[in-house]
């Protein structure tokens, strides 16, 4: 009986230990949101969203954890009142301790969630990480994921007024046919047009739509000796020329690496199936990630880098659209088949929008301006980023030299003609310097601009 009482008080002792003992608080680090942010971009590839689209799915994730981020910094200062339409953020409704870091990351998890088709995959990887946390320790995890949660609502009621549910609705783009200048679906799988009305949704930082509208493209003429012409011209014999190199050719492996056509269509007899890559915005989010761990930014300096990034992409997706459905310029493929060389391919599928200016020009541009404001003009990198895709490693001496590749890729891949690529990359850096010159975003941008530290809570 004696024995029986000990066991037992033993056994009291022990759970009242267990129950006693501190818990071991969870630790936040870069390394998380570098996961978090992959995942958006694998479900992405996964569930094919066209370059503009995938553009909204960054910047918001990114902004809500930016918000909670900066809320509890004296490095970083929240954009509301400098991004359109955004107020401030909820702040905690408790006295307990808040894990600002980790309500950041859940913010992060459940925008993405909100906006990609597979949430059953985000999902999962979000429940992974909630059974690793709610073990280590409920409580601190419990109060972080209501804020993070609550602050995530409430982002997701601005990004609703951003009218992008509206231009779901709206009618598709029409084929002009009797225009030989207007762009024309392309093969092999003649897809309509994407997104005309991306202009129509609400920019973050630039006044609108049109505020960096560039000058336009050589007046349509194919007689030879025109400007147009030359620069019809030009595509195809630059493409003759790289081909003929074959496995040599460093102009193809640049086209190559920066393709970034997140749905290719491949045609094998009677079967037609997609090669599915990610799109420029995911691209520059890798080397977004590769900067910051160079640096070793620690969680918050990689928040506000991705933040940055994607609000700048963001706004540059919807200046180049606005062009891209004004000058409604027809593809070098359309008419290098029917005047020059019926048998032409260009060395990349063609994809399925007008041509002027080139898309990942003016991107390029825009995100290359944005990381060169964060980690300096002359920051060299290794960008890995196309290793998943079966790319080789490509090196660069500053994010303005891998833009300046990004933008003449479109010519060697045979989709974009000089003016589209050089204008493009131009429209994307005015664009880029107005966003990092109206985005106040540092308390003092002299500590800041040099902040790598090490992560801690």
């Amino acid at each position: 009986m004696q024995n029986l009482r000990f066991v037992s008080l033993l056994a009291l002792i022990v759970f009242s230990a267990a129950c006693s003992s501190p818990s071991e608080p969870i630790e936040i680090t870069a390394e998380e949101l570098h996961a978090s942010t992959d995942k958006l971009t694998d479900v992405m590839v996964h569930d094919i969203f066209s370059p503009p689209v995938a553009s909204r799915v960054y910047a918001y994730p990114s902004i809500a954890a930016y918000e909670i981020m900066a809320l509890h910094s004296d490095s970083y200062r929240s954009l509301q009142g400098q991004v359109s339409g955004l107020t401030a953020i909820p702040k905690p409704k408790t006295d307990s301790p808040m894990n600002y870091r980790l309500a950041a990351l859940i913010a992060h998890m459940d925008m993405g969630r909100r906006l990609i088709f597979s949430e059953d995959k985000v999902t999962a990887f979000r429940d992974s990480l909630y059974s690793v946390w709610e073990k280590r320790n409920p409580r601190e995890f419990e109060t972080a994921r209501t804020y993070g949660l609550e602050v995530a609502e409430f982002m997701a009621a601005w990004m609703k007024e951003d009218n992008y549910n509206q231009t779901r609705t709206m009618s598709k783009f029409t084929v002009d046919t009797d225009d030989p200048s207007r762009w024309q679906p392309t093969p092999p799988s003649y897809m309509e047009g994407i997104e005309p009305h991306w202009n129509k949704i609400r920019p973050f930082v630039i006044d609108s739509a049109a505020q960096f509208k560039p000058t336009p493209p050589p007046p349509f003429d194919m007689e030879q000796g025109s400007a147009f012409y030359e620069e019809v011209k030009e595509v195809y014999e630059i493409s003759n020329e790289i081909t003929e190199k074959g496995d040599e050719s460093e102009e193809v492996a640049i086209a190559q690496f920066w393709d970034c056509n997140p749905y290719v269509s491949v045609t094998r007899g009677h079967l037609m199936f997609a090669t599915k890559k990610i799109s420029p915005g995911a691209h520059w989010m890798g080397i977004t990630k590769i900067a910051c761990r160079d640096t070793k930014s620690d969680f918050d300096k990689t928040t506000y880098a991705y933040a940055k990034t994607a609000i700048a992409m963001a706004d540059a997706f919807i200046s180049c659209w606005d062009e891209k459905y004004r000058s409604n310029l027809i593809r070098p493929e359309t008419l290098i088949n029917e005047y020059i060389d019926d048998s032409w391919k260009p060395v990349l599928q063609t994809p399925p929008f007008p041509e002027y200016t080139s898309g990942h020009s003016v991107v390029s541009g825009a995100a290359s301006v944005a990381l060169t404001d964060i980690f300096g003009p002359a920051f060299a990198f290794d960008d890995d980023t196309e290793l998943k895709y079966g790319l080789p490693i490509r090196s660069f001496a500053s994010f303005q030299a891998a833009a300046d590749e990004a933008a003449i890729s479109r010519m060697y891949g045979g989709i974009h003609y000089r003016k589209a690529v050089e204008v493009g990359v131009k429209q994307g850096r005015d664009l880029g310097k107005f966003v990092i010159d109206h985005l106040e975003m540092l308390e003092d941008s002299k500590e800041v601009a040099t902040l790598s530290g090490t992560d801690n809570n």
